[in-house]
């Protein structure tokens, strides 16, 4: 009797623990972000390095405006523009550890954790931006956005965000052959692909963060840089820089990263507007890339303190030439699908 009763009240015991667990799976499924509201929103913290009046700052203030007309004010996207927040060094340990959720940081930053990453420094692998967009849009890209290097450090790849071509500056002379750049120090990202470029040129380079550039130009610390053309204008070099040749020799692009653990949290239906709201920002950023970097170069073309070169094709391919060494240095690094992949793209 006694083992029949203890039975018994260990059923009734498992069967409301069943029944609690259910209704709440389906309160929670129900509410969907009912318990978020425009007083109490959930907040989604976004940090990028660059100013507020480029592609990527605008693009970021555009998600930010949708996201709250979409949820209604339920989801607030906190942008905290030109490193307010984190700096180039220390951003992305700030997203694996969930101090900030969401951010926008050149693609080389993850060769931290996947060295695949530093393909957009591989010279001359993109022809135009047709190219380019037709590599955002592929398997390629979805495959390196979702790999198990990032998802091991609790980060989720999201969407490219393009921002354009490098192109070479510096405070001594134009750079027209291979034999200008003999000498010069560059400020460089951090990366070994973005070294060996430099060493096949004959010039050395210094790992600066984005927003010490200035400083370290304007100083001296460095001669020169490499930049996309709206980067060059809204960070205002040409206040520091005497030499501008377009040579168009490398991309610099941006991506989404958020923590994982963080977004997939995020109640369903907000989720689908919160993405929503991604998808059309991604639109805007990929129109006004292409947009503000030519107002950029007629920027900086009639700035009246910058020489601009504008190089032939013959030129170009007489830099590609001489830069060739660093696809026999890292072509296994980057790896042959990958590049190969890109360059049937074209």
């Amino acid at each position: 009797m006694k083992k029949w009763l203890l039975v018994s009240i260990i059923s009734v015991f498992a069967l409301v623990l069943t029944a609690c667990g259910g209704n709440d799976d389906k309160a929670s499924s129900a509410s969907g972000g009912s318990e978020y509201t425009a007083e109490k929103p959930l907040v989604i913290k976004f940090s990028h390095v660059t100013s507020i009046e480029s592609v990527k700052g605008k693009a970021a203030e555009q998600f930010a405006k949708l996201v709250s007309e979409k949820t209604e004010g339920k989801v607030k996207v906190e942008v905290y523009p030109s490193s307010q927040l984190y700096g180039d060094n220390d951003e992305l340990d700030a997203l694996m550890s969930g101090n900030v959720h969401m951010i926008a940081p050149s693609v080389t930053k993850m060769v931290k954790l996947d060295p695949r990453w530093q393909f957009v420094d591989m010279p001359f692998l993109f022809e135009n931006q047709e190219h380019v967009h037709a590599f955002f849009n592929s398997d390629l890209a979805k495959d390196l956005m979702n790999s198990d290097q990032l998802a091991a450090n609790d980060i989720k790849g999201l969407v490219f965000w393009e921002n354009g071509f490098k192109h070479f500056s510096n405070n001594k002379h134009p750079l027209v052959t291979i034999e200008d750049y003999k000498g010069l120090k560059f400020r460089a990202q951090a990366g070994k692909v973005l070294e060996a470029q430099f060493h096949a040129l004959n010039a050395g380079s210094a790992t600066i963060a984005f927003g010490e550039t200035y400083a370290a130009l304007q100083q001296g610390t460095v001669d020169g840089q490499e930049n996309t053309y709206n980067n060059f204008d809204t960070q205002k070099y040409q206040e520091v820089q005497k030499y501008f040749s377009n040579t168009a020799h490398g991309r610099l692009d941006y991506a989404i990263f958020v923590n994982k653990t963080f977004w997939e949290k995020i109640p369903a239906d907000l989720l689908a507007q919160v993405e929503a709201a991604l998808e059309e920002s991604t639109t805007l950023a990929w129109e006004l890339a292409g947009e503000e970097n030519e107002k950029s170069f007629e920027n900086i073309k009639n700035s009246g303190t910058v020489e601009v070169y504008e190089m032939s094709q013959e030129e170009r391919d007489a830099l590609k030439a001489a830069l060739q060494p660093v696809y026999d240095e890292f072509g296994e690094v980057i790896t042959a699908e990958l590049i190969d992949g890109i360059n049937a793209l074209k």
